[in-house]
């Protein structure tokens, strides 16, 4: 590989080197996902699925990557997604040339088969172009076989998977390095390059592209009366990107990112969690029945009909089991170590149940309301009828305790569910989220007015944001002023939002700021009146993304970096949802 102006050194073993998180862009189709450097080089992608194992693992410390660059080693990058897309450009600036190449998963997309589309163009001058293939399946411990050119098509094989590359003819593939080749291109001239990993073989041609753009056009609807409409589309396409056919929404690409270096809190996220599901079904309801809302009530409903009180925190987005962590023999992404799989699937988490049931009767005020939720409804009330006593492992996945947000969450959506479901259904709705109220009141709420964390924990908790963005309390009840003073005087630096104090460490050292609750204090705000206040915090919070408009889950303040895995989900839906609370356009009443 080339070395770029910097001195940084591609290696030829099929490792590429690391880039800070906000560097990276990712393509997605919603059956799985790839990760872009800003060198050209896809480095992350599972095949066939989302929680497959990886056949480019470089991200993470494997092997494996698929590279387009300049030969020309003294070059600027750049890039832009396509307006309400997953279709990357990324773009090179040399002393002689600059240089494009559109990226994109093609779409509509099939649980057995990708298709990778790699389109270089040349916008000025004259400029040779290097690409480099090496697939190594099995998170980089095996290389394919086989490597055969046939009909100006390379063929491989790989582990259950058959391999096509179509544009690469005159490249040679060697045993040890994998698919090695140049081109020239000049002004306004291009090259394709297709890749298509499937499960079964093929024969059809491969130029899917125009397909691609029609399904992104279909699928992602117009923003542009929101606040920052820009950014709120681009938040609904990684929405559609992150979602599955079968109506499962991964919680992010990528796995083992860390949060925090050398502390082992890095994890497995490219499954699909029901709370972020719900999540983003509701921002999506707030600003229309779109696509998104459906299939976020169906993939909840299917699974609490088939699993009631027992409901999973997370499943595979086909509704799969979560495969137990274990760790992988890599060297991992700096400061963190690689897993696979996640062991928060197995806890008890309340506030799933709150939040499937607000999912509902957002899809009933648009009509969409299934016979098959409605049924889910049913199911949902009696588990919490059963199961609302009981301490949970709450939104952070932690210990079980009594969280005070998990039980507020619950009467925020019976409460709901009492507005859709007809009769002694709804009046029991009702009557169990009084119950649930007044006991959660009692143990919870301190006599100065502000909620605590848990029943037995006074500090402060950026989770109770949440519930009382969403009602609850309603919004003249003066603890939801006093708790969301509380929150921003005892957790936000410069801006930002923590989600609680780690004991004995100063906010920032323990863990970076969550931007999904720097969101949530925009709504929370925003309900209780205070507009200006409300953009300031979602100005700020959406200013933490990286040159490509991603975001991860904590952003470092300190350092203007992100932490942990990305595209995180439900902070991008958190992000739709502020962008149609705060635009002038009229939201949904709360």
């Amino acid at each position: 590989m080339n070395e770029r102006a910097d001195g940084r050194t591609g290696l030829g073993n099929g490792v590429c080197p690391p880039w800070v998180l906000r560097d990276y862009a990712v393509l997605a189709d919603g059956e799985r996902g790839a990760v872009v450097d800003p060198a050209g080089r896809i480095v992350w992608l599972c095949a066939p699925r989302w929680h497959s194992e990886a056949v480019f693992s470089s991200l993470i410390g494997g092997s494996g990557y698929f590279a387009v660059e300049p030969v020309d080693r003294w070059h600027v990058w750049g890039g832009y997604y396509e307006d309400g897309t997953l279709i990357r450009v990324s773009r090179w600036v040399t002393g002689d040339a600059v240089v494009e190449c559109r990226d994109a998963l093609a779409m509509p997309a099939t649980t057995d088969r990708l298709v990778l589309l790699r389109r270089m163009r040349v916008e000025a001058g004259e400029a040779r172009l290097r690409v480099a293939l090496d697939p190594r399946p099995g998170f980089g411990a095996r290389r394919v076989r086989d490597p055969r050119l046939r009909d100006e098509v390379w063929h491989a094989d790989a582990d259950g998977l058959r391999l096509r590359l179509l544009g690469a003819h005159r490249a040679a593939w060697h045993p040890e390095s994998g698919l090695r080749g140049e081109f020239r291109l000049r002004k306004g001239e291009r090259h394709d390059l297709v890749l298509e990993l499937s499960t079964r073989e093929h024969t059809d041609r491969l130029d899917p592209e125009e397909r691609t753009e029609r399904t992104w056009r279909r699928s992602v609807p117009d923003c542009s009366a929101l606040a920052a409409p820009r950014d709120a589309r681009h938040a609904y396409a990684v929405l559609r990107g992150l979602t599955s056919t079968s109506g499962g929404m991964v919680a992010a690409a990528t796995t083992s990112l860390p949060e925090r270096a050398d502390t082992g809190r890095n994890y497995d996220y490219r499954f699909a969690w029901i709370r972020d599901q719900c999540y983003a079904g509701l921002a999506v309801a707030t600003h229309g029945p779109h696509e998104l809302l459906d299939t976020a009530v169906r993939f909840t409903a299917e699974r609490v009909l088939a699993d009631g009180e027992h409901l999973h925190p997370a499943y595979t987005v086909d509704g799969g089991a979560v495969p137990g962590q274990h760790e992988l023999p890599l060297r991992g992404y700096p400061g963190g170590d690689d897993r696979v799989g996640n062991h928060a699937a197995e806890q008890f988490q309340l506030d799933v149940f709150g939040e499937a049931l607000q999912l509902f009767a957002a899809a009933a005020h648009h009509d969409r309301l299934t016979r098959e939720a409605e049924r889910a409804m049913t199911v949902t009330v009696d588990a919490v009828e059963r199961n609302w006593a009981r301490p949970d492992a709450g939104l952070w996945e932690l210990e079980d305790r009594w969280w005070t947000q998990s039980r507020l969450s619950v009467v925020a959506g019976l409460r709901r569910a009492a507005q859709v479901l007809p009769g002694g259904s709804g009046q029991r709705c009702a009557d169990l989220a009084g119950t649930v109220y007044a006991e959660t009141r009692r143990r919870c709420l301190r006599g100065d007015g502000h909620w605590r964390r848990a029943a037995d924990d006074d500090g402060p908790e950026a989770a109770l944001l949440t519930p009382l963005a969403r009602g609850c309390p309603p919004a003249d009840d003066p603890s939801n002023a006093i708790t969301r003073r509380f929150v921003e005087e005892e957790l936000a630096d410069d801006g930002y939002l923590y989600r609680f104090v780690h004991p004995g460490v100063p906010l920032g050292e323990a863990e970076g700021a969550f931007l999904f609750c720097g969101f949530t204090m925009a709504l929370a705000t925003d309900h209780l009146g205070d507009r200006a206040g409300a953009l300031r915090w979602f100005e700020r919070t959406r200013a933490a993304c990286g040159p490509s408009g991603l975001f991860a889950e904590e952003y470092d303040v300190r350092q203007r970096q992100l932490r942990g895995n990305l595209p995180q989900a439900f902070v991008h839906a958190m992000l739709l949802e502020c962008a149609v609370r705060l635009s002038d356009a009229s939201a949904l009443p709360r």
